[in-house]
């Protein structure tokens, strides 16, 4: 068996193609929150795998995009600030032969770095097997293309190869995961092998709260929450039992967003809070009480001192 490798590789790619997806699936465990709106992501989650080739480090980003807002530029300063320092870069495209127009601005990024590339064409089990070969040449022309146009005729791109997977079903990811520790260079780990994200037990809850309310709310309300873990506490009951207390704080811009979220008699709140209880109780291997509270700060998204309280810190990506 050769040297071990270890190294850094970023996901990136247009809100909503299966980043978050992708990334658990690669570390066989739920880190990173998934939901079929878009820019569910807000920040960079670090996730660690570890197996008998080495080390890789990855980090799960927003997705890149026409930001309107300055969380939206959090968020796309959050993506791009990881292109020059990690090792690889995979790029996560849909399976359709037309590119489109974040796709080509994300192209322009990509070209500027040399870092190398691996495209990823997710979400293959939407298509027949034909399809690709159309999809996968579009790609390696239109790469080749920008690469050159930026670079000169001479340059060698820093493509390194374009792979198709489909993240929801698993197909694809070793021949992936084989390319990606091809690139890796030699080195020792940099965490421990059981270790597997460097997200706290906290900043995990609170987006497993913030995870439940996307998924249950209605259209208009999603992209102005965000979440905050108050207290998170463990006691331990007379006959031995282990209860972790969390109260957390589901923030919102509107008063009518609150009423939303709430819900008729607190319908809504409820289902939010059973559902995060039930998965913070398997992330905890305890018993949960979770108390939540829905608190209006209008606005917030696009001021810097609340979203700095929320966790989103505009000098981190400067």
């Amino acid at each position: 068996m050769g040297n071990k490798k270890a190294g850094f590789a970023t996901i990136i790619g247009r809100p909503n193609v299966g980043k978050s997806t992708l990334m658990n699936h690669l570390i066989g465990q739920k880190i990173a929150i998934t939901s079929y709106k878009p820019q569910t992501t807000r920040t960079q989650i670090r996730t660690i795998l570890t197996n008998d080739d080495g080390q890789v480090v990855f980090l799960d980003t927003p997705g890149i995009h026409a930001s309107k807002t300055r969380m939206g530029e959090y968020m796309v300063r959050a993506a791009e600030s990881t292109l020059k320092e990690v090792d690889v870069i995979l790029w996560l495209v849909e399976p359709r032969e037309k590119i489109s127009s974040e796709d080509k601005m994300i192209m322009e990024r990509l070209v500027r770095v040399d870092t190398p590339v691996l495209i990823v064409i997710n979400k293959i089990d939407t298509v027949k097997k034909a399809a690709l070969l159309p999809v996968i040449d579009a790609y390696q022309k239109a790469y080749t293309g920008a690469y050159e146009k930026e670079r000169g005729a001479d340059a060698s791109p820093n493509l390194s190869g374009i792979i198709p997977v489909s993240a929801r079903k698993g197909e694809g990811l070793s021949e992936l995961l084989s390319e990606l520790f091809d690139l890796m260079p030699e080195g020792e780990p940099f965490y421990d092998e059981d270790e597997i994200t460097t997200q706290t037990e906290r900043e995990i809850a609170a987006e497993i709260i913030r995870e439940k309310a996307l998924r249950l709310l209605q259209e208009e309300v999603p992209h102005g929450i965000a979440v905050t873990i108050e207290r998170m506490k463990e006691r331990t009951k007379k006959d031995g039992t282990v209860i972790c207390d969390i109260d957390a704080s589901i923030i919102c811009e509107r008063e009518s967003h609150k009423l939303i979220i709430i819900g008729k008699n607190g319908s809504m709140l409820k289902k939010i809070g059973t559902a995060a209880r039930e998965d913070i109780e398997k992330m905890l291997e305890c018993k949960v009480s979770l108390k939540l509270w829905v608190k209006v700060r209008k606005d917030w998204k696009d001021n810097e001192l609340q979203m700095k309280s929320f966790g989103y810190d505009m000098r981190t990506y400067r």
